[in-house]
């Protein structure tokens, strides 16, 4: 139920016989609707709304949290983990990339990382020096050995 108004003609009177023949033509105005925050004002506020098309991807009701076009624009959190470091030590680890372990002390450890897992990884060392387990929290850094040259 819209409430529009119909264009309606003005009425002539007989001084304006030199001008053109002219109509008033009223625009449709849009909805109105009173200004429920403010009853003191006695004003009233003109809200136009649009059409939106029906959108069947979503739930009727509520957005997830994640739902980045719910309330507010609001986007999902990144994830926890994004499994870099998991795609990084698989990669070193099967190209068998000599690598550099730099650890908070200063210490550079060289070797393969063989494994890793949560909390360490085990580094390989050739020339008779004695394979590592190295926990996460005591390296500083790390980078490929052909980097340093």
């Amino acid at each position: 139920m819209k409430e529009t108004m119909e264009p309606t003609p003005a009425p002539t009177t007989g001084e304006d016989e030199n001008f053109a023949n002219r109509k008033l033509i009223r625009p449709s105005l849009p909805r109105v609707e009173h200004n429920h925050g403010n009853h003191n004002s006695g004003h009233m506020q003109v809200v136009e709304r649009r059409e939106r098309p029906e959108r069947h991807d979503r739930p009727e009701r509520g957005f997830d949290r994640g739902d980045r076009g719910g309330p507010g624009g609001r986007k999902s959190a990144p994830p926890e983990q994004t499994n870099a470091e998991n795609f990084y030590y698989q990669k070193q680890m099967q190209s068998k990339t000599p690598m550099v372990i730099v650890l908070q002390d200063g210490e550079e450890l060289r070797g393969i990382i063989e494994w890793y897992d949560k909390n360490c990884i085990k580094l390989n060392r050739d020339g008779g020096q004695p394979n590592l387990m190295i926990y996460k929290p005591a390296i500083k850094y790390m980078f490929k050995e052909e980097e340093r040259r």
